[in-house]
Formats: C-alpha cells, structure tokens, sequence
C-alpha cells in the first residue's frame, strides 16, 4: 500500500447525486476522479474537470480501464444503490466484497458510503441512527449488510451517509402520484432529502473529518404523503391524486439531529412543501 495522496477523492458512481457532488467539490480545491459504467459518458466528466474512469462492478468482479488509478486516492465515496433483483442482498454484498479487496490493494484511507434510510423499517415513530431492527426492504437489507462489511474493516475508516428520498431539479415530486386513485397510506409522513443539502452535508463530513460514524440525513419537517402530493401535483399543474382512508398508517420519522449538531449544519431546504413553490 502506497502512500494516500491528499486532497484527492474518487467517487464510485457519478450519475444524479454524483456528478453535481463531484463539480462541488472540483470548485472547492479538490482533484476528483469520478466513475461511470459506459465509455459514452466519460466526456461529460472530462468537461467537467473530473478525472474519468470507467467501473463497472458485478457479483463477478470489476472491470475497469483502470481499477487501480481510480482508487489512487486519499477518499473514496460509494455512490451506486442495490440492484433491483430478487437476490439484491447476496449480490449487492459480492459487489462490494470484491471492491473492499480492491481498496485494501489502494492508498484510500477514508471511505464514505452512500446509503439509504431503507436500512429501517416503519415503526410509527422517530428511528435513529443506533436503531438495530431489521430492515424490511431486499435494499435495505443490502445496504445494511454492505455497512456492516465496510464499518468493520480495519484497513480504512468508514462513515455511512443515510439519505432519506433524494428530491430536486429534474426529480420533480409533482409527477410521482399524480392522476392516482386510492393512494394509500396517505397519512403517513415522507421523509425527503433535496440534492443541495446532500452536497452539504457530503461536503461538511470531508471537510470536518467526521470518519467512522454513522448518520441520518433528511429535511426538519415531515408533511403527510396527501398533503405533500396533492400540493407537488397541483403546483405543476397535474391531476391531483386521492387518496384512500387508512386506519391505521405505517410509517417511520428520520431523526437527522445528530448530522445537524456533529456538522453545525443548517439545512437550505427544511420545509418539503415549502420547497414545492420554488421549482428548485
């Protein structure tokens, strides 16, 4: 293992979260390096004054032009989401097996994982980040899983990132349930998080060295799916969903107080319905 260059972080997956996060930081002084899976889309990194690669990981290994350049770096951020398949936790974990055995071979000191609030199930009321339950979801089964793998290993330091619903720009809510009949669990409230504030708080962990924690990240308030929905589809100019009457609603609230105090992090976009009315 080489020395870790500073100042430079890699990130595995530079698509809607990553790509923005990887301009930030370029803007902020530091050299990044970003991946992709498809020849075709290296240009735009290159435009963009990131350092291109192409990764693509399967439960059968890593092909790459270049595995071990790319990982040539001090941080690396895992940005890439479980696959949508009926073994998503047994693949998503050999995903991930063959890279951790890629950066122990690298200089990366400190790993930031993308994952998701999915890692906990609905159980009417606050979850927080020491929360065990289990999961419910085949995704957060795989997240929790590949949490578990990356936390425990001793060669690099591991802090896990846990975005609730990502919002903003061309993720427009208005379109999500519009037109829909009998929604359910309209009483439930959403938890959401705008791409803006993912890129401050991504960016407020590496520049605070917050390594080997974990933490929640949504907005302060959590409005109901009816009342969110209704106005989202009604603001763009769609027909407005409705919803059916649920007695008894499932439903979990994501505490985000420790990202907020760890970081003295404010976040730009609290208020989800509010948020609505900027086109933002």
């Amino acid at each position: 293992m080489s020395k870790a260059p500073t100042n430079i972080i890699s990130i595995l997956g530079c698509g809607w979260l990553g790509l923005p996060l990887a301009i930030h930081l370029v803007k902020e002084g530091y050299t990044v390096k970003g991946s992709v899976t498809s020849e075709d889309k290296m240009g735009e990194l290159t435009q963009a004054q990131i350092q291109p690669y192409q990764v693509m990981i399967t439960e059968a290994g890593i092909e790459s032009n270049d595995i071990a350049g790319f990982l040539e770096s001090e941080i690396l951020i895992i940005n890439f989401p479980p696959s949508r398949r009926e073994d998503v936790v047994l693949y998503h974990q050999a995903q991930m097996a063959h890279l951790v055995k890629a950066i122990e071979k690298s200089p990366v000191q400190k790993v930031l994982f993308i994952s998701s609030t999915s890692v906990y199930p609905d159980v009417n009321g606050e979850v927080f980040e020491h929360e065990t339950a289990t999961p419910s979801k085949g995704s957060g089964k795989a997240l929790l899983a590949v949490e578990k793998m990356l936390r425990t290993n001793i060669r690099f330091m591991t802090t896990v990132i846990r975005f609730a619903g990502l919002i903003g720009y061309d993720r427009m809510p208005g379109r999500f349930l519009a037109g829909k009949k009998n929604v359910e669990n309209g009483d439930a409230p959403i938890n959401v998080i705008h791409q803006d504030d993912c890129i401050g708080i991504l960016t407020g962990i590496i520049r605070q060295q917050a390594w080997g924690d974990v933490f929640n990240a949504c907005t302060d308030e959590h409005p109901t799916r009816r009342e969110y929905y209704t106005q989202a589809a009604a603001i763009a100019g769609l027909e407005l969903p409705t919803f059916a009457a649920t007695a008894d609603p499932h439903f979990k609230i994501i505490n985000a107080d420790k990202i907020k105090q760890r970081l003295n992090y404010s976040f730009k976009y609290p208020d989800p319905v509010q948020l609505l009315h900027t086109g933002i």
